[in-house]
């Protein structure tokens, strides 16, 4: 039994007050909706989605490499800079026996955004491609992905925690490094491109393969 998607149907929801719109006749292709209700502007689907994805997430695996070479914090004890990488700091708190916050850092800062960034890149191959796709299985993916995104930002908290809290003068100081800026941005690209994907895309593409 065949079951019509709301594209299918003729139908488009509004992404501001949420209504489900019937629209007249076939709409063109990329021809922007006005809602019935809050007679905002919208389109049936996100324009060129797989594309802003697939660019926005490039944006963020480039920045996610000086992220983890350049050094996230440097401590100064006695006035004297020792830099620490993501990975470097983790292990330092694997030698302090601190392990339940090194798995955190390591989830949050290593497993997080590189999930992320992988499983877009999965989402938009699989959209193109229409190889292996189950749309209900990776629309719940898709916003597992969501979720888990802004948490990647722990780890730019733990260290602004640290400058904030850990300044004890020439004895003892902490400063942001430069890995903290392009750690930053790759959280943030990777949220600009899981908002930029369409997820009714997978169900299109199942219907057109059918």
């Amino acid at each position: 039994m065949s079951i019509n998607t709301a594209k299918e149907s003729n139908l488009a929801l509004c992404p501001q007050c949420h209504k489900l719109n019937s629209l007249p006749g076939e709409p063109a292709k990329r021809a922007k909706i006005q809602c019935l209700r809050c007679h905002g502007f919208f389109y049936q689907r996100k324009p060129h989605s797989l594309q802003y994805t697939l660019a926005w997430n490039i944006a963020a695996l480039i920045a996610f490499i000086p992220a983890n070479l350049y050094p996230i914090m440097i401590i100064y004890p006695l006035g004297i800079g020792e830099p620490s990488t993501i990975l470097s700091g983790i292990g330092q708190f694997v030698d302090l026996g601190l392990y339940p916050i090194a798995v955190i850092i390591f989830t949050a800062s290593i497993i997080v955004p590189l999930l992320k960034i992988i499983g877009l890149f999965l989402l938009v191959y699989r959209v193109h491609t229409g190889v292996r796709l189950r749309p209900d299985k990776h629309s719940k993916f898709y916003h597992l992905l969501e979720f888990l995104g802004p948490w990647s930002m722990l780890d730019v908290f733990v260290v602004t925690l640290l400058v904030a809290v850990v300044e004890l003068g020439f004895v003892t100081s902490v400063a942001a490094g430069p890995a903290i800026n392009y750690f930053t941005l790759t959280v943030i690209f990777t949220m600009i491109a899981a908002n930029s994907f369409d997820p009714r895309l997978l169900w299109d593409k199942k219907h057109n393969n059918e």
